[in-house]
């Protein structure tokens, strides 16, 4: 059976995952690849090491798939999606990459919203810049470094980056291609869009766009030495991994919801018009004619991980010296909060929110006889009420009943619950596991011809492991929960600004 590389590389670990056609993945590698905070608000890694990490894991995955490299037919890459990646003239790292954590042009994106900047990209290219989208990063280094910016020679993102390492191909994909600088309606590159952002010198500098099913380069010598892949390898463009991971759970295809609980809060309908509103990113789907709503926000279980590291110190370091799981470690304690009525509200805010670029996270209604359970299953219920304002966005445009949920949110019984209560939609879990890896082999796969597209792909390969259906009184608790959840966020917009004005002046103290 010939087999597929699937590389998803997200905020903290790059992964190289080889699959059977059926959709069985054989060998997963793994490497961390450190984030850098050089200042407040900024987050970066180095360009090379990722590649070296990245390489270092197809390696291993080779290696520890006992079949030869030969049997891998095509590769392709997915990768954390918006941030900025640059190159100079001669294809040289241009600086450290600029992960989608980033929120220093966060005031700049706030005058958009000002100075009309805002309203006449969401008419052109059909969404408004947020804090680590490329055009607002590019905005923030056109003003901060000019030297830097006067040497940009091509704008590319992290999966561009891994491709041109494996190929030596400059270029981008259909979905990629559609976080900043695409018309809406024409789903291509438009002078006109970079304009609005006062970025037009930057034209010479996108990079040409391919389908993601597209053959755009074979495995170099380099890149075979570094890998132990095969040299003349197929390399497909690959594609944006919010909808990798859709692709990959068979939920990428108008009339279904797609969630991905990680990182990020990503919630996503496939439509075939463009449906533009200020609430969502409307980019490009896989193929021309079909657009892909996205609600986002980086305010999804990467508070749950916040929380491990933070507050569960002890567990982590028993599960490290007894090789134990530190999620059923937790569970005891999760599970008697639970049983008891709820009574914290947890705003998930840590990286960024809806509410704009000033919020911040918090709990409400903390006492002195609360334990780590408690505080964990509000964590838990502020991740899906973080989702629900994006899905309830979605919903009021397009109806749907069910919904098809990947990253943590798939793998815990109780979140995925939480989901169904809170939604008031059936949750599916999909047999599809490393979805993202598996949507990037997918459009490989296609490339080479083993799938008649990568959509069909997925529809043969996935299918329906387990669904959750919303439980009347817990929905009808939830709802109650929710409603205070939203008029706190409301209440605090004021002092969230005063929050972050504190801590200005207290840096500009220090400094």
């Amino acid at each position: 059976m010939a087999l597929l590389l699937g590389i998803d590389n997200g905020l903290t670990v790059t992964k190289a995952v080889i699959f059977e056609e059926d959709g069985t993945p054989i060998a997963v590698a793994r490497r961390r690849v450190p984030q850098s905070f050089p200042e407040p608000r900024h987050v970066e890694r180095d360009m090379a090491g990722l590649w070296t990490a990245t390489a270092e894991a197809i390696r291993e995955a080779i290696e520890k798939s006992g079949r030869p490299a030969g049997d891998i037919k095509a590769v392709a890459a997915t990768a954390h999606g918006d941030g900025l990646y640059l190159l100079d003239s001669e294809k040289r790292p241009l600086g450290a990459g600029i992960l989608s954590l980033d929120s220093r042009a966060g005031a700049i994106v706030e005058a958009w919203g000002k100075d009309g900047v805002a309203q006449r990209a969401l008419a052109l290219t059909g969404q408004t810049a947020h804090a680590s989208a490329p055009s607002a990063l590019l905005a923030h280094i056109r003003q901060h470094e000019p030297e830097r910016y006067r040497a940009i020679g091509h704008v590319i993102t992290c999966k561009d980056w891994l491709r041109f390492c494996l190929t030596g191909v400059v270029g981008t994909d259909l979905t990629e291609a559609s976080t900043s600088f695409t018309n809406v309606r024409t789903q291509a590159f438009d002078k006109a869009a970079l304009e609005v952002f006062g970025l037009g010198d930057l034209w010479p500098a996108l990079p040409p766009v391919a389908r993601p099913d597209e053959i755009i380069g074979t495995v170099t010598r380099d890149a075979a030495a570094a890998t132990g892949l095969i040299e003349g390898t197929p390399v497909a463009a690959g594609l944006h991994d919010v909808t990798a991971s859709a692709l990959g759970i068979g939920g990428h295809a108008p009339g279904l919801l797609a969630v991905v609980a990680g990182t990020y809060s990503i919630n996503e309908l496939v439509t075939e018009e463009p449906m533009v509103d200020p609430r969502w990113f409307c980019r490009n789907g896989i193929r021309t004619g079909w657009w892909n709503s996205m609600a986002i926000s980086p305010a999804s279980t990467a508070n749950y991980d916040w929380f491990l590291d933070n507050f569960c110190r002890d567990l982590t370091e028993r599960a490290a010296r007894e090789g134990a799981d530190i999620h059923a470690l937790l569970r005891p304690e999760l599970d008697r909060a639970m049983e008891k009525p709820s009574d914290i509200v947890f705003h998930p805010f840590l990286f960024g929110s809806p509410f704009g670029s000033g919020a911040s996270a918090g709990f409400f209604g903390v006492h002195g006889w609360h334990e780590r359970g408690d505080l964990l299953k509000a964590v838990l219920e502020g991740i899906v009420f973080n989702h629900k304002v994006h899905i309830d966005d979605l919903l009021s445009r397009v109806p749907v009943e069910r919904m098809r949920i990947s990253g943590g949110g798939a793998r815990s019984p109780v979140l995925a619950q939480m989901f169904a209560d809170a939604t008031g939609l059936v949750v599916d879990v999909s047999s599809a596991d490393e979805a993202a890896a598996w949507g990037a082999a997918l459009v490989a796969g296609a490339a080479v011809g083993l799938y008649a597209s990568p959509e069909a792909g997925a529809a043969a390969t996935t299918r329906i492991l387990r669904s959750y259906r919303p439980d009347g009184v817990r929905s009808a608790q939830l709802a109650g929960r929710y409603d205070v959840y939203r008029r706190l966020a409301d209440g605090m917009a004021p002092h969230w600004q005063a929050i972050e004005d504190l801590a200005k002046r207290s840096r500009e103290a220090d400094g």
